[in-house]
């Protein structure tokens, strides 16, 4: 291939889970040949196709440097997220939505011919009670009670008017389930649990038992194998929303699988109590509302990326977990801020 016709790439959030995933991705696909991510602070990885450049889409600042920056690319991934702090919704509407929305007006006034952005799972309506996976079809409203679910929703319209106002450029939305791997494992429990929370309790001997909750089931999957559909993406003629999601599924009897303990039956109403109460002491970061958009999510059906993107996954959704679970333990992380390993009470 002529080095001419190889991609530029542009990355927003690049640091992060997927981002770290993705960019070591391109730098092994023969097509792309330069990746430029963009992250708050600059990371400590080094690699070979990959120039970093600091940038907090938060800012008003940063809508005339993304100009410069999308300037020449032929594809933007828009990655970034913020999902904290929790309590402050109005902090993370402005990165994750006035952010994303500057993405989206850089794209569209650089012409860039591709745009792939992070949904996810959560942009969902709430699914069919024990009802079967979704396509991309299934309403994509959100849960209103959490602010992650209703940016992401948010975000979905968005998409829509953009579609509209500028066919030239083929979007697609990646609406992946949870996804793990070993370097996050820190980040993800610092987001979710608390940097307090010692790592060294996710063993099995310390955990005997794992509280199964009514409509408790999700699914995940390994962040490479998520940073491959990515990839796909960017070098197929495809558009539109692709569900990524490994089997299987995940209940309570497959967390107690893991952790070798025993699932015990308690009451949705009591976890939830407990979650408002240290979310409002502020010792536990997620809120209740999060906890609430969980337990209503659908099921994933990918029947469209497997067949489009001719994507698979590696690995099993208990095999993604395992991953997370032995980076919670050592306190994995990798050479970027977000994923630093060991910030926590060891």
């Amino acid at each position: 291939m002529n080095p001419s016709d190889r991609l530029r790439v542009v990355v927003t959030g690049a640091t992060g889970n997927v981002g770290t995933s993705l960019v070591r991705a391109l730098e092994r696909e023969p097509r792309v040949g330069s990746v430029l991510g963009l992250a708050r602070r600059l990371p400590r990885l080094e690699l070979a196709k990959t120039e970093w450049a600091e940038l907090d889409l938060s800012q008003e600042a940063a809508g005339p440097r993304l100009a410069q920056y999308v300037e020449d690319a032929d594809a933007v991934v828009h990655l970034a997220w913020r999902f904290q702090p929790t309590h402050d919704p109005v902090e993370t509407w402005r990165t994750n939505v006035l952010g994303a929305v500057r993405v989206f007006d850089a794209v569209a006034a650089a012409h860039v011919p591709v745009l792939v952005h992070a949904s996810s799972v959560g942009a969902y309506s709430p699914g069919p009670e024990g009802g079967p996976p979704v396509s991309e079809s299934w309403p994509t409203h959100g849960w209103p009670g959490a602010a992650y679910t209703r940016e992401k929703a948010y975000l979905e319209r968005v998409l829509d008017t953009f579609e509209r106002d500028h066919p030239q450029t083929r979007v697609v939305r990646m609406r992946p389930g949870f996804q793990f791997k070993e370097e996050s494992a820190s980040e993800q429990r610092r987001i979710f649990a608390g940097r307090f929370l010692p790592g060294r309790l996710f063993r099995p001997d310390l955990l005997p038992l794992v509280p199964e909750l009514s409509g408790l089931r999700f699914q995940a999957l390994h962040t490479d194998d998520a940073a491959d559909a990515y990839r796909r993406a960017l070098l197929r003629d495809v558009r539109g929303a692709f569900n990524l999601a490994a089997g299987p599924v995940v209940d309570a009897g497959t967390l107690a699988g893991l952790l070798d303990a025993r699932p015990v039956k308690v009451p949705n109403a009591a976890v939830r109590g407990a979650l408002a109460t240290a979310w409002r002491l502020r010792v536990a970061p997620s809120s209740p509302g999060l906890f609430d958009a969980v337990l209503r999510l659908p099921l994933l059906a990918t029947d469209r990326a497997r067949r489009e993107l001719e994507w698979a996954p590696s690995r099993t959704s208990v095999e993604a977990l395992e991953a997370f679970l032995r980076g919670v333990r050592t306190g994995a992380g990798d050479a970027t801020e977000p994923l630093a390993g060991r910030r926590s009470a060891a």
